[in-house]
């Protein structure tokens, strides 16, 4: 009888022991290495080995908030670095500042003469200005064909340099600002145009892309009003009106581009890496996802 007692209480020790063991084992498993946080979604990291233990609920949660999201992309998955955020930030700071500058300056026309004077003796301060900010914005979009960023970029330039001399050889000579000019000669339209066609191609982009009312529309709107300008077709009630559509619009074109996630205007990381890549590599890495896209 004292025989079968020992034996039983061995038993139990070399159970709970058994015990310890799974436990020990189990803890230590659902404690991933930071190097694969990344690569394993938080669902995993959390996942219980066995329905009848819980460990780790607690550290497993923090685990998975701090984890950084993993975005599959054409070529591969991708994640938001650090970097990136900085530049969608400084993208849509070009664009606020941009907006305000042509709002600060567009106001001029609705004030009246002696509260506009002065705005108007500075108004192409602000066309510097935002003309900055727009080169900001298009120097760094995340355009997929290489081809259109550099046009939008080029025209940009062209507009930088044709209103350059639109003022040096025609409005300084004749004592006006060069906003005044284009105003009363319709014909530098030409030379400072493509500077807004610019404007109208990243606008155009921006709807397109996010299917944003305000962008469709500012596509429509910047261009009749400049050719309407330029024709001498349109008269001056609907030059304000348009002007002042484009003045609101263009406001919460992008006030509200702080309202979309960052990687909204990253686009697929993916692409643009492998758009970098050398053409044996970009190879090399098709016949990967060929060959891992047969596996399943």
């Amino acid at each position: 009888m004292v025989e079968l007692k020992s034996r039983n209480l061995h038993s139990e020790n070399m159970a709970l022991q058994g015990l310890s063991t799974v436990s020990v084992a189990v803890t230590i498993s659902v404690r991933p290495s930071t190097s694969n946080l990344v690569r394993i979604p938080s669902s995993s990291l959390c996942q219980v080995p066995s329905p009848r233990i819980r460990i780790g609920s607690v550290r497993c949660k923090a685990v998975g908030e701090n984890q950084q999201q993993v975005y599959n992309g054409v070529y591969g998955p991708w994640t938001v670095e650090a970097e990136d955020v900085k530049e969608v930030i400084s993208y849509r700071s070009g664009l606020v500042t941009a907006a305000a500058s042509f709002v600060i300056a567009a106001s001029a026309a609705y004030l009246p003469d002696n509260l506009s004077d002065t705005l108007k003796q500075n108004i192409d301060f602000f066309y510097v200005i935002g003309s900055g900010g727009l080169g900001l914005s298009l120097f760094l979009i995340h355009i997929y064909v290489t081809e259109i960023k550099r046009t939008l970029q080029a025209l940009w330039g062209l507009g930088v340099l044709g209103s350059a001399a639109t003022y040096i050889t025609l409005a300084q000579p004749a004592n006006k600002t060069l906003i005044q000019y284009v105003i009363d000669n319709p014909s530098a339209v030409w030379l400072v145009g493509p500077l807004f066609a610019a404007l109208t191609g990243l606008v155009f982009k921006e709807g397109l892309c996010y299917g944003k009312l305000e962008a469709g529309a500012l596509t429509f709107i910047i261009p009749i009003l400049l050719l309407g300008h330029l024709s001498g077709l349109m008269d001056d009630g609907t030059k304000l009106t348009l002007l002042a559509l484009w003045t609101g619009l263009f406001v919460i074109f992008a006030g509200r581009k702080f309202t979309q996630p960052i990687k909204d205007d990253i686009g697929d990381k993916s692409v643009f890496t492998f758009k970098s890549l050398r053409d044996d590599e970009k190879k090399a890495l098709i016949e990967k996802l060929e060959q891992q896209k047969s596996q399943y």
